[in-house]
């Protein structure tokens, strides 16, 4: 390892991973710190008894941005995947996003107009500006939709009653009126045949890491061995939370290997039910059409973040979106920091957004 580098990168997740690649091709040293014991953040994969398991939940790359699609799939190969999740709501299996087949099966209808007739009746419910979470999905897809396949799921999500959450949160619904289950519109859609761990050791190639390594326990040290610090962390523990605490949810995962060749059918069934604990159960080897004659299946539990220690959602409601612009006003003032990713910059990002992003900034600040 050397003494000095051009860039300390703070998270090997696939932000911090994007700018590696693009500042080691510019033939710039790199030192990276991640304080689990694996690269690739969420990202991560591993394999058990030949299926890829997904660590950190669903991860399907989707994108409409032909240059982000030609950059990863020149790093390793990508296997078509549509995604198609269902949801259980007290038995009862519905498609989603919402759309024919989801109205079919939840009205007994079969055309259109139909469908639109019946949205459009139970959204009058809602007069005015919507208030809280629930008036705002009600007046977007009507009661039953909203009773059956977002109250329970978004109430474990966030831990909060939906007419306790802001309206914001849900800012549209998307709705199809067509037989159509694919879940994504972009044309480019598909996941690493050999899981994104291989496409992570591919971007960070070149860099030297440090694992099972906290920046922040010693942040001066760590400072003073690179020009400058991409960090990609939360913003407010870089301040050593000297503003205040920034709110985030977490999950939890649950693995479970089962002795039979098939779970559930499908990759990703949502559970939108109060009542069940867990959000969604994963069966991973349908996300690569793995064969194996048993599985492996993830059920989600949101949790608080205080539970875990792992940030996931922002909650981004007033209080933290003030907060945060404080942390990012004095993030500007630090002369050796650069800062992105969806932890820095209090943000969900999608996968695609995320390389997009990460292309942008290396091409803005590496010389």
């Amino acid at each position: 390892m050397k003494k000095h580098y051009d860039y300390l990168i703070v998270g090997t997740g696939l932000y911090g991973a994007v700018f590696a690649h693009e500042a080691i091709k510019k033939g710039k040293s790199v030192l990276m710190l991640e304080r689990r014991a694996h690269a690739g953040g969420n990202i991560y994969t591993e394999v058990k008894d030949g299926i890829t398991i997904h660590k950190y939940g669903a991860h399907i790359f989707h994108t409409s941005i032909k240059e982000v699609w030609n950059y990863v799939n020149d790093l390793v190969p990508f296997r078509p995947f549509i995604n198609s999740p269902i949801a259980d709501y007290h038995g009862h299996i519905y498609n989603m996003p919402f759309n024919m087949n989801t109205f079919a099966r939840m009205w007994d209808i079969s055309k259109p107009e139909e469908a639109k007739r019946i949205i459009e009746e139970q959204r009058k419910e809602i007069n005015g500006v919507p208030q809280n979470l629930e008036e705002q999905a009600i007046s977007l897809v009507g009661r039953d939709v909203y009773e059956k396949l977002i109250k329970g799921y978004t109430e474990k999500q966030w831990g909060r009653d939906c007419k306790e959450l802001p309206p914001e949160i849900i800012k549209r619904v998307p709705i199809r009126f067509t037989y159509d289950n694919n879940y994504f519109t972009d044309p480019y859609q598909g996941i690493p045949e050999t899981g994104y761990t291989s496409l992570i050791n591919k971007l960070i190639d070149g860099a030297d890491i440090l694992l099972n390594t906290d920046y922040l326990l010693e942040k001066e040290r760590w400072d003073e061995m690179a020009d400058f610090i991409l960090y990609t962390g939360c913003l407010d523990a870089f301040f050593g939370f000297s503003e205040g605490k920034l709110q985030y949810r977490s999950e939890v995962f649950e693995e479970e290997r089962i002795e039979k060749e098939d779970f559930q059918g499908n990759a990703v069934v949502n559970y939108t039910d109060r009542e069940t604990p867990w959000t969604r159960i994963i069966e991973h080897k349908h996300f690569s059409k793995e064969q194996s004659p048993v599985t492996w299946i993830s059920r989600e539990y949101p949790v608080d973040y205080e539970k875990t220690g792992e940030p996931f959602y922002p909650i981004n409601d007033e209080r933290n979106k003030k907060l945060y612009s404080i942390y990012k006003r004095m993030a500007d003032n630090e002369p050796k920091l650069i800062i992105g990713g969806r932890l820095a910059d209090y943000a969900y990002y999608d996968m695609d957004k995320t390389v997009a992003a990460a292309l942008a900034k290396a091409r803005t600040v590496i010389c």
